[in-house]
């Protein structure tokens, strides 16, 4: 943060938010597109919440299996998927049962096309890091990941970014 260097003054803009909030636009942009059109060649989702968000709407099943955050996919079974201002809304199938889903913009912390490596990560106020996108977390015998650290700021990221690297030596 600029007032945390000397001689640079905080800014009375809120750019931080600004930029987030534009990040957030390109996720909704291709989900609006996909809602309206399905879909295209190989592109898939990888969309990463906070369950934990009192906006979010989830079977008690799954809110029980990921109390503060899962990764879900949107490629080959989902349906009804609607998107507005406020976030987006989906019908999953996990182990052949359907469960609706609605997720409020500000609850989703990652977005991943892998098949473009493609990555948005966003901050989540108040929010612990969360599962790796790159691996879905959804399945209903999956445990959550281990913990990535939360971005200072959003960021456009590839999808290797997302990936477990082993240790330098």
């Amino acid at each position: 943060m600029a007032g945390d260097e000397p001689g640079l003054k905080d800014s009375l803009l809120p750019y931080e938010a600004w930029i987030q909030e534009s990040l957030r636009n390109v996720m909704r942009l291709a989900l609006e597109r996909t809602a309206r059109e399905g879909l295209p060649g190989e592109h898939h989702f990888y969309l990463t919440f906070r369950t934990d968000h009192p906006a979010v709407r989830m079977p008690a099943r799954l809110k029980a299996q990921y109390p503060h955050e899962m990764t879900v996919v949107l490629q080959h079974q989902f349906e009804a998927l609607e998107v507005d201002a406020q976030g987006f809304a989906v019908t999953l199938f996990f182990g052949g049962v359907p469960a609706h889903l609605t997720v409020p913009w500000a609850a989703v912390t990652q977005f991943a096309d892998p098949s473009v490596r493609f990555g948005l990560r966003f901050d989540a106020p108040g929010a612990e890091p969360g599962p790796d996108p790159g691996r879905p977390a959804a399945g209903p015998d999956e445990a959550e990941a281990e913990p990535e650290p939360p971005a200072e700021t959003p960021q456009v990221v590839s999808l290797d970014a997302f990936r477990k690297r082993p240790p330098r030596n």
